[in-house]
């Protein structure tokens, strides 16, 4: 699937003060081999080969527990920074704008699955369980920038997969039971709600205002 946005509202002000208008273009590619997963943001228009944001997951039934689920090199194994995301905890890796009664897992109670709400140790006893485990590769060469970037950029990652994950699982009443077919149309549906997104122009999601 390739997806074409705008990312001007989610970078930082002084990132949009001086790149060109037109520049924050970003292609999405998304690879799904369940239960691994690869997406890919790139910027073919203007930085080329010098921005790469690459998310790689691997999604297993334990609790966290593996060590190098995506088969690192020992090089990138000793490079690699652990973030542990407890989806139910309101105190970490959100902001307050994130916190929404309606995607808060430690209050929310499924009609269909009984499957909540996530209680203090629910890492430890619930059943059934899985672990999305992911690597998060950042490229961003521009002399003077580049550490910077890089940097506010691995940042943002840890909030932007707790909350996406929270209200994944606070819709679970939308999408639990469906079959393989009725998921691939709500794909194709929301590819088009995207692209009209896009034509407008307007922000969506998360913004570099918020943090």
């Amino acid at each position: 699937m390739l997806i074409l946005s705008s990312f001007s509202s989610k970078v930082p002000a002084f990132l949009r003060a001086i790149m060109p208008r037109g520049s924050m273009t970003v292609h999405e590619q998304s690879w799904n081999a369940f239960p691994y997963c690869k997406t890919e943001l790139t910027n073919p228009d203007y930085m080329k080969d010098d921005f790469l944001i690459r998310i790689e997951t691997m999604h297993l039934s334990d609790r966290g527990t593996t060590k190098n689920a995506l088969g690192l090199s020992r090089d990138v194994l000793n490079e690699r920074k652990v973030v542990r995301i407890d989806i139910a905890n309101d105190n970490e890796h959100l902001s307050a704008a994130d916190i929404l009664d309606n995607t808060r897992p430690s209050t929310f109670r499924p009609v269909n699955t009984g499957r909540g709400p996530l209680e203090q140790q629910w890492q430890t006893n619930c059943e059934p369980v899985m672990c999305a485990y992911k690597v998060i590769t950042v490229k961003f060469k521009w002399l003077g920038l580049q550490t910077m970037v890089e940097s506010y950029i691995q940042k943002q990652y840890p909030r932007l997969l707790c909350k996406f994950n929270r209200e994944l699982f606070c819709w679970m009443d939308r999408w639990h039971g469906l079959t393989l077919a009725q998921i691939r149309l709500i794909e194709e549906e929301t590819q088009r709600a995207l692209d009209e997104m896009r034509k407008t122009g307007d922000p969506r999601g998360m913004t570099a205002s918020e943090h």
